[in-house]
């Protein structure tokens, strides 16, 4: 498994399905997210099981994602056909609904493979969730196995704790959540901050 994260995010250009249910047949990531954060994630397959919990996991966080200057992307190996099919089938049966986000076609696996997340005998993605910075560097990355469904809430924490970094200029110590204490990253500031809290770690 490649670690991504303090390097470049790898770019792209590929077929997507958009919020508003378009085909833009050239969505380019880097264009997309443009000064903003990014959050990529990789699910194995449409039409199947954990991937459209953790789908509408993403859509119903979307107004605080947008709040937070958050582009997400859902990638997988299925065309565009099928992404807009499944966005078109109600969740009453097993379907997405009028998803906010794009859904991009990694059609030849390429994406998948240039985040390392591809299972190569099946020719499916893992549960892989990337965190891109203002800097277009990756700041997270996530890998699940096919059976484990993700947090969403937990990639929310990540980008406070990431933007409370960027304001603040400190670190995010175990558990960190908004409004919490941050910590001074030196000697100084690791000795004041458990001499508070070591107890509640």
């Amino acid at each position: 498994m490649a670690v991504l994260a303090g390097k470049p995010a790898p770019d792209f250009t590929a077929t997507a399905v958009m919020g508003d249910g378009s085909i833009n047949e050239n969505f380019n990531l880097k264009e997309y997210i443009g000064d903003d954060y990014g959050l990529i994630f990789f699910y194995p397959l449409d039409f199947t099981f954990v991937c459209p919990s953790e789908i509408l996991a993403f859509n119903n966080r979307m107004a605080r994602f947008e709040e937070l200057g958050v582009k997400v992307v859902g990638i997988s190996i299925d065309s565009q056909f099928s992404h807009a099919a499944w966005r078109n089938t109600p969740t009453s049966e097993g379907g997405l609904g009028p998803v906010k986000f794009p859904l991009v076609a990694d059609i030849n696996k390429q994406i998948a493979r240039d985040y390392d997340v591809l299972i190569e005998d099946a020719g499916i993605a893992l549960r892989g969730t990337f965190l891109i910075g203002k800097d277009g560097n990756v700041w997270h990355q996530y890998v699940n196995f096919l059976p484990l469904g993700r947090n969403v809430d937990e990639f929310i924490r990540l980008v406070e704790a990431l933007q409370f970094h960027e304001e603040h200029g400190e670190v995010c110590p175990a558990g960190w959540n908004k409004g919490d204490e941050g910590m001074v990253a030196d000697a100084s500031g690791v000795a004041s901050y458990l001499s508070k809290h070591a107890d509640e770690l």
